[in-house]
């Protein structure tokens, strides 16, 4: 058994897992997640702006202490679509390095999608490897994963590991902010006319260099994901236990983006399965779950909590 600690630092948040790794079977020891806001502003100005990266490196510092505590023996650090787009991506580097003693791996796009599929598809594979029958859950591989993240969103098709693969700037924070400027209040017909207008160009060239055709099962990740699973479900409180390998319907996942993107910030924040650092942008991250939905033609979507972070543990072990 190895312990290893995994920290994947997104556009809007940054997260931590420890864990045990046996063989075939992970198994978490912490699992942490802060809305630090690093990609703040990076779409229009190309910088990671200061206050941005204090808030990163207080949150990583908490993690250093956990990692430390529970004695993981091997650590990797991973950053990737606010930190890609940065002019000042050294002043992270450095910081990173100051914290955990290693360098921060600033991945590319295709690595970000074969860590994502990884990581929501080993303990569905690990059930039916590349054989096209139902596993005991009823999903079917060849799988697209889809990882909706604040910059950018990955979209992966496979049945046992990556055979294509595509990262488009469509992210829940870059299109907020690039699009709807007026905070609070529900967006203008002209605003969403644009947020649209990106996410189907995007979708259009996806299908175009990703055989999404040959997808039979749609796997969803990150946190835009998980929120609406946990609305479709009328979870009382977050639940992974019962979000991990949920169904959403494609009427369900319809139904909750025109539902977001109709609230004020006061409605989603009530929300009781919303965390507060998604309130923003949580309508923007449903929207492009639902138009992947429609235009690639699935029923529903199939949410995994197990992610790019699973993804990033797993190799460590595997680099060893």
């Amino acid at each position: 058994m190895t312990r290893v600690a995994a920290i994947d630092c997104g556009t809007n948040s940054v997260r931590l897992l420890i864990a045990d790794i046996d063989g075939d079977t992970l198994t978490d020891v912490e699992r942490r997640m802060e809305i630090v806001r690093l990609g703040q502003g990076v779409d229009k100005t190309g910088r990671l702006a200061p206050e941005a990266l204090d808030r990163t490196f207080t949150a990583m510092r908490g993690y250093a202490k956990l990692i430390a505590q529970h004695e993981a023996s091997a650590v990797r650090v991973v950053a990737t679509s606010a930190t890609r787009d940065a002019v000042n991506r050294q002043d992270f580097v450095d910081g990173v390095r100051e914290i955990f003693g290693v360098d921060p791996e600033v991945i590319t796009g295709a690595e970000e999608a074969e860590l994502s599929f990884t990581g929501a598809t080993r303990d569905l594979t690990r059930l039916s490897p590349e054989t096209g029958l139902p596993t005991p859950d009823g999903t079917r591989p060849p799988y697209l994963v889809v990882d909706i993240g604040g910059g950018s969103t990955e979209f992966v098709v496979g049945s046992t590991h990556v055979e294509a693969a595509l990262s488009m700037d469509i992210g829940c924070v870059r299109l907020t902010e690039r699009h709807l400027r007026e905070a609070g209040n529900p967006p203008r017909a002209e605003a969403m006319e644009a947020v649209i207008a990106d996410i189907d160009d995007a979708l259009d060239r996806v299908a175009a260099e990703v055989p999404v055709e040959r997808a039979l099962t749609l796997v969803g990740l990150a946190g835009s994901v998980t929120t609406v699973a946990g609305m479709a479900l009328e979870l009382p409180e977050y639940d992974p236990a019962r979000i991990h390998h949920s169904r959403i319907t494609a009427n369900q996942t319809h139904g909750i983006s025109v539902r977001l993107l109709a609230m004020t910030t006061q409605e989603r924040a009530a929300i009781p399965v919303m965390h507060p650092g998604r309130v923003d942008v949580i309508g923007v991250g449903a929207l492009i779950l639902d138009r992947i939905v429609e235009r690639y033609g699935f029923t529903e979507v199939v949410v995994s909590e197990h992610d790019i972070l699973d993804g990033i543990a797993w190799s460590v072990t595997e680099s060893q």
